[in-house]
């Protein structure tokens, strides 16, 4: 069977090797573009590395760890945001032979130490002097890390209370690494020839909802085979340009690394979120991959600025966003049903005219040719989905886990459907147990948690299948959809099942001006809702209202805010099932976020954590209660 069939089959034993037969096919095309910021305050520049140049700064990163003793399989952290130093400075512990761990760089100091503990990471990358920061404070803690080197480093950073040279600046490690290479120019070449299938590649801890992150040992096999398997369903091109803002500490955003080294597409990197808007019409990409927070801000935004524009034009933006879903829903139908995506003659008409009106300026926002949009880590209502599918901008749900190195299902281009995570990538098997929970087998599964025997034997069968904990269906034709977590299921105290993130999807496509919102209900006899505003767009619309200057926390007490949002709970209840409809709602006094422990870095909600925070509010709206 040829490598066309079978994508999977005779790939390299490691990512190392991927980098390097990448650097070797086309060592002169572009690798990575990345911003470098004006000094004075104007736009950023943005450079570039060619695979050549990439692979010169990956060489001397690796020489250096050898020069520092890093030996086989021994771990380095990164804590960074996601910048193409990141991206070359895994590549170079990997192709030394060791094993990167992950650390978000929201990650506080208590739990950065944990984690690099539980790691028994050697050596420590850290992006600035505020990563250092916490390692300095907590080194009595850390007798294994022996050095850490500053990405961001002055002399004043990389000395200030070091005088045994703990504190390396990266710039100090890369000349430490060309000196090694000049005594020992095979180094790096031999190191990496010398990798195993088998070895760790990865800890990367999960963020959680509860309790401490566990550490999930990632093989370099899983990342050889993501890379090929993502090459496999021929969703990426050679051509593309990717805008990678992900965090590279999720392993969404690490898949997407060992796809393009086989692909050999472009990464423009900025890990800046605030930097999104700005950065689409410059780069101009033709693909990114986002979690469905990001889509919600642009549709509310895009929602917000026709409502702020005049009646007339926020009449016509509602229209032209019924008939985008609409013709999304009849296309994708009839392709289903018949091969071919065709709409009538009359929707079709009104297409063509909210695309002149409408839709041209959107996908304008997006750089004006992009050619897809990934979302994943969290379920997308299906009603943003249908919206921008039918302006023309395709989003593909995929669907993973950290468990199995985060790329096992994605939609194909061509024949993409809202509301399904798509279909397996190649070389992966799945099945739907009895209860319904989705389980997978196949070479990207972890090789366990680190230092938690039991608990990787909760999860992972001898026999290779990974218990993911969603719950699923899947289409006799191959697409899976992912209906709910299996602990987020509830019961209420009348017996019924409530599938909580499907209701918070739905509520998020109505109401533009939500964040975040979490139904509650278990043991209860009602559904309740915790709903948080997004800041800008509410503040917008309080300003309109005569509530002009006003804090956040004035805004959502005010009785008009609670008014309006209350008109969008009852669009919601009027689609439920009566079992399912929200009875009573609080608003809360801010927004959730990462800072706070009350959102994951990837941005899921940490439902214990907020149920805990606001047990006040949530006994306030069933104190004394009986509705049905």
């Amino acid at each position: 069977m040829s490598d066309k069939q079978n994508p999977i089959e005779n790939r390299p034993p490691s990512m190392a090797h991927l980098f390097l037969e990448r650097v070797e096919a086309t060592p002169e095309k572009e690798a990575y573009r990345y911003p470098v910021p004006s000094r004075d305050g104007g736009p950023d520049e943005w450079r570039s590395y060619n695979w050549a140049e990439a692979a010169d700064r990956v060489h001397a990163v690796a020489a250096g760890l050898m020069a520092l003793g890093l030996r086989s399989e021994e771990r380095v952290a990164i804590a960074s945001n996601t910048r193409v130093d990141w991206i070359l400075c895994d590549l170079g512990v990997l192709c030394a032979g060791g094993a990167t761990t992950t650390i978000y760089p929201q990650t506080n100091e208590e739990e950065a130490a944990f984690i690099l503990g539980d790691s028994d990471s050697r050596v420590l990358i850290a992006e600035d002097a505020s990563q250092l920061a916490k390692v300095r404070a907590r080194r009595g803690e850390l007798p294994g890390l022996a050095h850490v080197v500053v990405i961001e480093a002055d002399d004043a950073v990389a000395v200030a209370g070091d005088p045994e040279g703990w504190v390396l600046s990266l710039e100090d490690l890369l000349g430490r690494g060309r000196r090694h290479l000049a005594d020992h120019p095979a180094s790096v070449r031999d190191s990496v020839a010398s990798l195993a299938p088998d070895q760790l590649a990865t800890l990367i801890y999960t963020s959680g909802t509860t309790g401490r992150p566990k550490g999930v040992r990632l093989r370099h096999d899983a990342w050889s085979y993501m890379g090929h398997a993502i090459d496999g369903v021929h969703l990426l091109r050679a051509d593309d340009i990717q805008y990678l803002w992900l965090p590279l500490a999720h392993v969404f955003g690490k898949a997407l690394l060992a796809g393009q080294l086989k692909v050999g597409h472009v990464a423009a990197v900025d890990g800046r979120v605030d930097k999104i808007v700005e950065n689409l019409p410059v780069v101009r990409p033709t693909y990114m991959a986002a979690v469905p927070r990001i889509f919600e801000k642009v549709y509310n935004g895009a929602a917000n600025k026709a409502k702020d524009a005049g009646g007339a034009k926020y009449k016509i933006f509602l229209w032209a966003a019924g008939v985008a879903k609409e013709y999304a829903r009849v296309t994708q139908d009839n392709l289903r049903r018949t091969g071919t995506a065709q709409a009538p003659t009359g929707l079709r008409l009104k297409h063509a005219v909210a695309d002149r009106l409408v839709y041209t300026k959107l996908r304008e926002r997006f750089g004006g040719r992009m050619r897809g949009c990934i979302s994943g880590s969290a379920a997308l209502a299906p009603e943003i989905g249908y919206f921008f599918s039918g302006a023309g901008i395709h989003i593909l749900e995929g669907y993973g886990l950290t468990e199995s190195s985060a790329a096992n299902f994605v939609n194909p281009m061509e024949a993409y459907r809202t509301g399904t995570v798509g279909k397996a990538l190649p070389g992966l098997e799945v099945r739907i147990a009895e209860d319904g929970e989705v389980l997978l087998r196949g070479p990207g599964v972890m090789e366990g948690y680190h230092n938690l025997p039991d608990r990787t034997a909760e999860v992972l069968e001898e026999d290779g299948w990974l218990h993911t904990g969603d719950i699923g269906e899947l289409s006799d034709d191959g697409y899976l959809r992912i209906t709910d977590r299996k602990k987020d299921l509830f019961k209420t105290s009348g017996g019924k099942y409530i599938a909580p993130t499907a209701i918070e999807g739905r509520f998020k496509a109505v109401c533009p001006y939500v964040s975040n919102v979490l139904v509650i209900g278990a043991s209860r006899n009602f559904c309740s809702a915790l709903i948080a505003l997004d800041e800008p767009s509410i503040s917008a619309w309080a300003a309109e209202n005569g509530m002009a200057g006003g804090s956040y926390e004035e805004i959502v007490t005010d009785p008009r805010t609670v008014a309006m949002v209350d008109g969008y709970v009852s669009q919601l209840n009027a689609g439920l099932q009566k079992w399912q409809t929200i009875k009573q709602f609080r608003l809360l006094p801010r927004d959730l976020d990462v800072e706070h422990g009350e959102l994951t870095a990837s941005l899921k909600l940490k439902r214990p954590v907020v149920e805990r925070e606001y047990r006040d509010l949530i006994d306030g709206m069933y104190e004394g209660s009986r509705a049905a």
